[in-house]
Protein backbone atom coordinates (compact mmCIF):
# COMPACT_ATOMS: atom_id res chain seq x y z
CA UNK A 1 0.00 0.00 0.00
CA UNK A 2 1.04 3.66 -0.51
CA UNK A 3 -0.57 6.33 0.80
CA UNK A 4 0.48 10.42 0.45
CA UNK A 5 -0.29 13.56 2.45
CA UNK A 6 0.28 16.54 2.27
CA UNK A 7 2.09 19.34 4.50
CA UNK A 8 2.97 18.21 8.21
CA UNK A 9 4.74 21.30 9.51
CA UNK A 10 5.78 18.61 12.67
CA UNK A 11 1.91 18.48 13.75
CA UNK A 12 2.15 14.80 13.33
CA UNK A 13 -0.41 13.68 16.72
CA UNK A 14 -3.61 14.30 15.35
CA UNK A 15 -3.03 13.09 11.58
CA UNK A 16 -1.26 10.02 12.31
CA UNK A 17 -3.19 8.55 15.11
CA UNK A 18 -4.94 5.50 14.54
CA UNK A 19 -8.79 7.39 14.85
CA UNK A 20 -7.30 9.75 12.17
CA UNK A 21 -5.69 6.39 10.00
CA UNK A 22 -7.00 3.82 11.26
CA UNK A 23 -5.65 1.90 7.85
CA UNK A 24 -2.40 1.82 9.33
CA UNK A 25 -3.87 -0.76 11.45
CA UNK A 26 -3.58 -3.17 8.73
CA UNK A 27 0.08 -1.88 7.38
CA UNK A 28 3.18 -2.95 7.75
CA UNK A 29 7.02 -1.62 6.82
CA UNK A 30 6.37 -2.87 3.26
CA UNK A 31 3.71 -0.16 3.05
CA UNK A 32 4.47 3.45 2.76
CA UNK A 33 3.12 7.02 3.76
CA UNK A 34 4.18 9.83 1.57
CA UNK A 35 4.52 13.52 2.99
CA UNK A 36 4.41 16.05 -0.12
CA UNK A 37 6.88 18.08 1.36
CA UNK A 38 7.29 20.48 4.92
CA UNK A 39 7.80 17.95 6.52
CA UNK A 40 9.10 19.97 9.59
CA UNK A 41 10.72 16.95 11.51
CA UNK A 42 14.00 18.30 11.45
CA UNK A 43 13.89 21.80 11.65
CA UNK A 44 15.69 22.84 15.27
CA UNK A 45 18.98 24.12 15.66
CA UNK A 46 20.91 21.81 17.02
CA UNK A 47 20.63 18.05 16.54
CA UNK A 48 17.93 16.38 16.99
CA UNK A 49 16.05 18.09 19.54
CA UNK A 50 14.38 16.15 22.54
CA UNK A 51 11.23 16.83 20.69
CA UNK A 52 12.56 15.96 17.63
CA UNK A 53 14.30 12.58 18.48
CA UNK A 54 10.65 11.66 20.13
CA UNK A 55 9.03 12.63 16.86
CA UNK A 56 11.55 10.64 14.57
CA UNK A 57 11.77 7.32 16.76
CA UNK A 58 7.82 7.62 16.71
CA UNK A 59 7.51 7.31 13.36
CA UNK A 60 10.17 4.48 12.87
CA UNK A 61 8.11 2.60 15.13
CA UNK A 62 5.00 2.84 13.21
CA UNK A 63 3.90 -0.36 11.27
CA UNK A 64 4.51 1.40 7.65
CA UNK A 65 7.24 3.26 6.78
CA UNK A 66 7.20 7.17 6.30
CA UNK A 67 8.95 8.71 3.08
CA UNK A 68 9.08 12.43 2.41
CA UNK A 69 10.00 15.13 0.16
CA UNK A 70 11.35 18.00 1.08
CA UNK A 71 9.27 21.50 1.11
CA UNK A 72 10.88 24.90 1.78
CA UNK A 73 10.34 24.52 5.34
CA UNK A 74 12.60 22.53 6.61
CA UNK A 75 16.61 22.48 8.17
CA UNK A 76 18.69 21.81 4.88
CA UNK A 77 21.99 22.41 6.54
CA UNK A 78 20.48 18.88 8.78
CA UNK A 79 18.53 17.74 6.59
CA UNK A 80 21.96 17.31 4.00
CA UNK A 81 23.84 16.36 6.89
CA UNK A 82 22.17 12.67 7.03
CA UNK A 83 23.81 9.81 5.26
CA UNK A 84 22.88 9.31 1.65
CA UNK A 85 21.53 5.59 0.51
CA UNK A 86 20.51 3.93 -2.76
CA UNK A 87 17.14 2.87 -1.94
CA UNK A 88 14.45 1.31 -4.55
CA UNK A 89 16.41 2.75 -7.27
CA UNK A 90 16.59 6.18 -6.42
CA UNK A 91 19.10 8.05 -3.27
CA UNK A 92 17.37 8.84 -0.25
CA UNK A 93 18.74 10.50 2.95
CA UNK A 94 18.01 7.52 5.67
CA UNK A 95 16.84 9.67 8.93
CA UNK A 96 16.05 6.16 10.81
CA UNK A 97 15.95 2.75 8.74
CA UNK A 98 11.80 3.37 7.93
CA UNK A 99 12.07 7.40 8.04
CA UNK A 100 13.14 8.72 4.50
CA UNK A 101 13.97 11.85 2.67
CA UNK A 102 13.32 10.80 -1.15
CA UNK A 103 16.17 13.44 -2.73
CA UNK A 104 15.58 15.83 -5.43
CA UNK A 105 14.75 14.39 -9.08
CA UNK A 106 15.08 10.43 -8.02
CA UNK A 107 12.85 7.79 -9.70
CA UNK A 108 11.81 5.24 -7.14
CA UNK A 109 9.78 1.84 -8.21
CA UNK A 110 8.09 1.55 -4.87
CA UNK A 111 5.25 -1.47 -5.11
CA UNK A 112 5.82 -1.36 -8.74
CA UNK A 113 4.70 1.99 -9.58
CA UNK A 114 7.86 4.61 -10.97
CA UNK A 115 7.43 7.75 -8.57
CA UNK A 116 9.52 10.45 -9.76
CA UNK A 117 10.30 12.97 -6.56
CA UNK A 118 11.60 16.66 -6.51
CA UNK A 119 11.30 18.71 -3.29
CA UNK A 120 11.91 22.50 -2.65
CA UNK A 121 9.43 25.47 -3.20
CA UNK A 122 9.87 28.90 -2.77
CA UNK A 123 8.66 30.71 0.31
CA UNK A 124 6.01 32.85 0.28
CA UNK A 125 5.88 34.28 4.04
CA UNK A 126 8.57 36.60 3.78
CA UNK A 127 7.58 39.97 2.57
CA UNK A 128 9.97 41.43 4.79
CA UNK A 129 13.05 39.63 3.28
CA UNK A 130 15.61 37.49 4.53
CA UNK A 131 17.34 39.11 7.86
CA UNK A 132 20.94 37.86 8.48
CA UNK A 133 22.26 37.55 12.11
CA UNK A 134 25.51 39.14 10.78
CA UNK A 135 24.34 42.01 9.88
CA UNK A 136 25.13 45.04 12.25
CA UNK A 137 21.55 46.13 11.90
CA UNK A 138 19.74 42.51 12.36
CA UNK A 139 18.13 43.70 15.53
CA UNK A 140 16.51 47.32 14.76
CA UNK A 141 15.47 45.52 11.37
CA UNK A 142 14.11 42.73 13.24
CA UNK A 143 12.36 44.66 15.83
CA UNK A 144 10.56 46.67 13.43
CA UNK A 145 9.19 44.14 11.20
CA UNK A 146 8.17 42.50 14.41
CA UNK A 147 6.74 45.97 15.63
CA UNK A 148 4.60 46.05 12.03
CA UNK A 149 3.74 42.37 11.90
CA UNK A 150 5.25 41.92 9.06
CA UNK A 151 6.58 38.59 7.85
CA UNK A 152 9.92 37.71 7.70
CA UNK A 153 12.64 34.95 7.91
CA UNK A 154 16.27 34.35 9.26
CA UNK A 155 19.15 32.89 7.05
CA UNK A 156 19.78 29.80 8.65
CA UNK A 157 17.70 30.14 11.46
CA UNK A 158 13.54 29.73 9.76
CA UNK A 159 15.16 29.69 5.67
CA UNK A 160 17.60 28.49 3.55
CA UNK A 161 18.70 28.97 0.27
CA UNK A 162 18.10 25.24 -0.40
CA UNK A 163 14.74 25.78 -0.33
CA UNK A 164 15.04 26.17 -4.09
CA UNK A 165 16.86 23.43 -6.33
CA UNK A 166 20.56 23.52 -7.46
CA UNK A 167 21.44 23.18 -11.47
CA UNK A 168 22.85 19.73 -10.39
CA UNK A 169 19.66 18.44 -8.89
CA UNK A 170 17.78 20.09 -11.82
CA UNK A 171 20.36 18.15 -14.10
CA UNK A 172 20.17 15.05 -12.08
CA UNK A 173 16.50 15.21 -12.92
CA UNK A 174 16.58 15.29 -16.15
CA UNK A 175 18.86 12.41 -16.43
CA UNK A 176 16.85 10.46 -13.98
CA UNK A 177 13.41 10.94 -16.04
CA UNK A 178 15.31 10.45 -19.82
CA UNK A 179 16.87 6.91 -17.95
CA UNK A 180 13.40 6.12 -17.67
CA UNK A 181 12.08 7.08 -20.87
CA UNK A 182 10.58 10.19 -19.62
CA UNK A 183 7.31 8.52 -17.82
CA UNK A 184 6.23 7.60 -13.66
CA UNK A 185 2.91 6.57 -12.49
CA UNK A 186 3.09 9.31 -10.06
CA UNK A 187 5.28 12.70 -9.57
CA UNK A 188 5.35 13.69 -6.20
CA UNK A 189 6.21 17.24 -5.68
CA UNK A 190 5.54 20.14 -2.91
CA UNK A 191 5.12 22.67 -5.25
CA UNK A 192 3.64 22.56 -8.97
CA UNK A 193 4.39 23.79 -12.25
CA UNK A 194 3.78 27.90 -13.24
CA UNK A 195 0.81 26.97 -15.31
CA UNK A 196 -0.80 25.30 -12.26
CA UNK A 197 0.44 27.62 -9.95
CA UNK A 198 -1.31 30.34 -12.28
CA UNK A 199 -4.09 28.68 -12.02
CA UNK A 200 -4.56 28.09 -8.01
CA UNK A 201 -3.42 32.01 -7.42
CA UNK A 202 -2.96 33.90 -11.00
CA UNK A 203 -0.93 36.66 -9.74
CA UNK A 204 -0.73 35.56 -5.90
CA UNK A 205 1.98 33.45 -7.00
CA UNK A 206 5.25 34.36 -9.27
CA UNK A 207 7.30 31.70 -11.10
CA UNK A 208 11.01 30.85 -10.11
CA UNK A 209 13.63 28.28 -11.37
CA UNK A 210 11.34 24.86 -9.50
CA UNK A 211 7.65 26.13 -11.13
CA UNK A 212 9.47 26.24 -14.48
CA UNK A 213 11.47 23.02 -14.30
CA UNK A 214 8.30 21.63 -12.85
CA UNK A 215 6.58 22.94 -16.28
CA UNK A 216 8.97 20.66 -18.11
CA UNK A 217 8.00 17.81 -16.48
CA UNK A 218 4.11 18.50 -16.76
CA UNK A 219 4.59 19.01 -20.70
CA UNK A 220 7.07 16.88 -21.35
CA UNK A 221 6.75 13.17 -18.71
CA UNK A 222 4.22 11.14 -19.18
CA UNK A 223 2.02 10.91 -15.75
CA UNK A 224 -1.21 8.93 -14.25
CA UNK A 225 -1.04 11.33 -11.32
CA UNK A 226 0.66 13.95 -9.87
CA UNK A 227 0.52 14.63 -5.87
CA UNK A 228 1.59 18.23 -4.38
CA UNK A 229 1.35 20.49 -1.35
CA UNK A 230 2.41 23.80 -0.43
CA UNK A 231 -0.68 25.69 -1.02
CA UNK A 232 -2.57 24.34 2.17
CA UNK A 233 -5.41 23.42 0.10
CA UNK A 234 -6.88 19.74 -1.03
CA UNK A 235 -8.24 20.49 -4.65
CA UNK A 236 -8.25 18.40 -7.93
CA UNK A 237 -6.58 20.80 -10.05
CA UNK A 238 -6.96 18.78 -13.16
CA UNK A 239 -7.74 15.36 -13.46
CA UNK A 240 -3.89 14.50 -13.08
CA UNK A 241 -2.81 17.22 -10.87
CA UNK A 242 -3.97 16.72 -7.10
CA UNK A 243 -3.51 19.49 -4.05
CA UNK A 244 -3.30 17.80 -1.31
CA UNK A 245 -3.03 18.83 2.74
CA UNK A 246 -5.20 17.64 5.35
CA UNK A 247 -6.07 14.47 3.65
CA UNK A 248 -4.79 11.14 3.32
CA UNK A 249 -5.17 9.28 0.03
CA UNK A 250 -4.43 5.90 -0.88
CA UNK A 251 -2.89 5.74 -4.27
CA UNK A 252 -1.72 1.58 -4.62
Amino acid sequence: MIYVTGDTHAEFRYRFNTENFPEQRQMTKDDFLIICGDFGGIWDIGWESKNEKYWLDWFESRPYTLLFVDGNHENFDRLYGYPVKEWHGGLVHEIRPHVLHLMRGQVFEIDGKKIFAFGGARSHDIDGGILSPEDPDFKKKKHDLDKEHICYRIDHLSWWERELATEEEMEEAYRNLQANGNEADFVITHCCATSTQTLLGGSLFQPDAVTDFLEYVKTHVTYKKWFFGHYHDNRNVSDKEILIYEQIIRIS
